[in-house]
C-alpha cells in the first residue's frame, strides 16, 4: 500500500512540477490558461456596466476557478515529501493567495478583488515551458541583483542623504513664499527633481534656487548611470557562470540545480 501511494505521488510530482512529460505539459498549459483567464474575468468584473449586466456570471466562474485552484494547491502538497517547504516558498504564497481571497470575501468585503495577484502565478511559464535559455537569464539576473546588492544599497543610501540635503537647502533658499513649506516637502520635490520626473507642482523662484534645480536635473543624468553600471557587471560576471537546471527537487520543490546534480542543494533529497 505504502509503495503504491509512494508511486502515485511520484507521478502526480511529474505531472505538476514537471514538464517533460506529455500529461505534465498539458497539465501546465492548461494551468496558463486557466490562470489568464480567471484574472480577466477579475478584470471585467471591475467594470461597472459589466458588473451590473453579468455579476451572477461573474460570480460563478469565480467560484469555479477557485475550486480548481483550490484542488491544484492540494494536489501539489501531496506530491511533494516535504510540504512545508513549499507552503511558505514564493511559488507557495503565490498560489495560495490565487484562490484565497475568493473564500475570504465571504466575510469582508471586498476581498476578492485582491484575486488579481493570480497573474503572478504566470512567472512560472518560463519552468513550465522548459524554455532553458529564457530559465537561465532569469537566474543570471537573480544572482547579478543579489551580488550587487551592498552595491545598490550604499549607491540608495547615498542618494538618499543627497536629496534630504538638496531639499534642506531649497527650504532654506525659497521658503515658505515660493511653495516650499516643509522640510519633507522640499525633500519630495528634490526626488522628483534628481529622477527627472518633474510634476511641476512646486517649482523654485529665486535665482539661487533655479541654479541649485540645474543642478539637481544635471546630477538625475548621471545618477542614472551608475546603477546600471553596477548591474552591467554583475550580469556579465554572472554570465561565465556554469548553466542551471530547470528540475524540480521531489521533496522542497525547489530549483536551481546544476546539470550534474544528483541531490537537492537546498534539502538534500536525492533528485
Amino acid at each position: 500500500m505504502n509503495s503504491q501511494w509512494q508511486r502515485f505521488r511520484h507521478r502526480l510530482h511529474e505531472i505538476i512540477f514537471e514538464s517533460d512529460t506529455l500529461a505534465g505539459r498539458a497539465f501546465d498549459v492548461t494551468l496558463l490558461f486557466l490562470i489568464v483567464f480567471s484574472v480577466l474575468a477579475v478584470i471585467l468584473e471591475s467594470v461597472p456596466s459589466l458588473a451590473e449586466l453579468y455579476g451572477p456570471i461573474f460570480d460563478r466562474i469565480e467560484w469555479i476557478f477557485t475550486i480548481l485552484f483550490t484542488l491544484e494547491y492540494v494536489l501539489r502538497i501531496l506530491s511533494i515529501r516535504q510540504p512545508i517547504r513549499y507552503i511558505f516558498s514564493f511559488f507557495g504564497l503565490v498560489d495560495l493567495l490565487s484562490f484565497l481571497p475568493a473564500y475570504l470575501g465571504l466575510f469582508m468585503f471586498g476581498a476578492h478583488e485582491f484575486a488579481a495577484v493570480r497573474i503572478l502565478r504566470l512567472l512560472r511559464v518560463f519552468r513550465i515551458l522548459k524554455l532553458g535559455e529564457y530559465t537561465e537569464a532569469a537566474s543570471i539576473l537573480a544572482y547579478s541583483l543579489r551580488e550587487s546588492r551592498a552595491k545598490i544599497t550604499v549607491f540608495f543610501v547615498a542618494i538618499f542623504a543627497l536629496v534630504i540635503t538638496l531639499g534642506s537647502m531649497m527650504y532654506v533658499v525659497e521658503g515658505h513664499a515660493n511653495g516650499f513649506q516643509s522640510i519633507p516637502l522640499s525633500i519630495y520635490w528634490a526626488v522628483i527633481t534628481i529622477t527627472t520626473v518633474g510634476y511641476g507642482d512646486i517649482v523654485p523662484s529665486t535665482p539661487m534656487g533655479k541654479f541649485i534645480a540645474t543642478i539637481i536635473m544635471l546630477l538625475g543624468y548621471v545618477i542614472i548611470a551608475v546603477p546600471t553600471g553596477i548591474v552591467a557587471v554583475s550580469l556579465t560576471n554572472a554570465g561565465r557562470k556554469q548553466e542551471i537546471s530547470t528540475q524540480a527537487c521531489p521533496n522542497c520543490s525547489r530549483q536551481g540545480h546544476d546539470p550534474d546534480a544528483v541531490y537537492c542543494k537546498y534539502c538534500a533529497a536525492k533528485l
